[in-house]
């Protein structure tokens, strides 16, 4: 079963940039992050989505 990506790359990028591991991204690819930083990368983007969210119903 082929895994489909909610998230654009360009978006992922830039969620790592901010959390501090873009430089394994770079160096490894996605498969070389941690758990934990693609937990935290999940994360963050759910709660940008809800920020976003919000201000709509405003």
């Amino acid at each position: 079963m082929a895994r489909r990506s909610v998230m654009s790359q360009a978006f992922k990028e830039e969620l790592a940039k901010d959390l501090g591991f873009y430089d394994v991204v770079q160096r490894e690819g996605w498969g070389g992050i941690k758990a934990r930083d693609a937990g935290n990368m999940v994360k963050r983007a759910i709660e940008l989505a809800e920020e976003r969210l919000a201000e709509r119903q405003q």
